[in-house]
């Protein structure tokens, strides 16, 4: 099969990464960092979660994050959604997109989200359901798809049940986690083989973290099998806080140079895209991992 011509990033580094910080990043600073990622062409940007800032302090003020950022019609900005609670904020907030988190392993879904798999699927129905009745997206995530910090591997036919329900919910798109980085590639392609079977592979996205050295090859992999939307961080932020070890996500700037050279398109300035790597940077107190980009 040949590579897509185009690839479309989620970007994920609002969210996702500084979800995992020690302290908390101002609303200010993350809607800054969000426009830097919009002005550098990212389209789809993880804004914020609307869960209880109890269990993660550092998503509180999600509303105020989505109030800043406004409109931009070529930019979207889905939002986490755990349960109907999160959803009623959400939607008052005025999320025009919104994700639900599920797991591949029964643990890690008790150690993530409270609940096990099954309960996390019935959660996970009404809030679907009313999102698409209020044409609001929804996507969905399926974690620990290769691996599972507390169990070990994970047959890829576990995911790809999560992955059909989600789908026949009425999840717009299904991105798959390799949330420890533990993933190869045969068993990604394992992993895809199994959930294209029940969700079509334009509606699949790839989430694969670093741990290893190995998201690059498992983006490519994904690429031959005709997947063409993945999930980065700029400057790698992030991990998970419920999976003890796993470095960080794969880093956007790496992912963006890596299409660039097999000649995929991105709509991403790399320099714009620097640019906003460096603020959060800045702001967290660390070292920008990236060179300016040479040709």
């Amino acid at each position: 099969m040949s590579l897509p011509a185009r690839v479309r990033i989620v970007e994920v580094g609002a969210r996702d990464g500084l979800q995992n910080e020690p302290e908390p990043v101002p609303v200010s600073v993350r809607i800054e960092l969000i426009r830097m990622l919009a002005d550098a062409g990212l389209t789809t940007i993880e804004a914020a979660a609307f869960v209880s800032p109890k269990w993660i302090p550092q998503m509180a003020g999600a509303s105020e994050v989505l109030a800043g950022l406004g409109k931009r019609s070529s930019v979207s900005y889905p939002v986490l959604v755990p349960n109907l609670k999160g959803l009623e904020a959400a939607l008052a907030a005025g999320a025009e997109e919104i994700a639900v988190f599920g797991a591949a392993s029964e643990t890690f879904s008790q150690k993530n989200i409270n609940c096990s798999i099954a309960e996390s699927l019935e959660r996970f129905a009404p809030v679907v359901e009313i999102a698409n009745r209020q044409g609001v997206r929804v996507r969905g995530y399926v974690s620990c798809v290769a691996g599972c910090p507390y169990e070990g591997e994970v047959a890829a036919d576990a995911p790809a049940a999560i992955a059909k329900s989600l789908y026949e919910m009425g999840c717009a798109e299904i991105s798959l986690g390799d949330t420890t980085g533990v993933g190869t590639e045969r068993k990604i392609r394992e992993v895809i083989e199994a959930v294209t079977r029940h969700v079509p592979v334009e509606r699949v996205a790839g989430h694969y973290h670093d741990t290893y050295g190995r998201a690059l090859d498992n983006v490519v992999v994904s690429l031959e099998m005709g997947v063409a939307v993945f999930d980065s961080s700029v400057a790698g932020l992030g991990g998970c806080p419920y999976a003890p070890g796993a470095a960080g996500n794969l880093a956007t700037e790496v992912l963006v140079d890596k299409l660039d050279r097999l000649g995929i398109e991105t709509g991403i300035d790399p320099e714009a895209l620097g640019r906003a790597g460096r603020l959060i940077c800045e702001h967290l107190g660390r070292n920008y991992p990236f060179r300016e980009r040479r040709p």
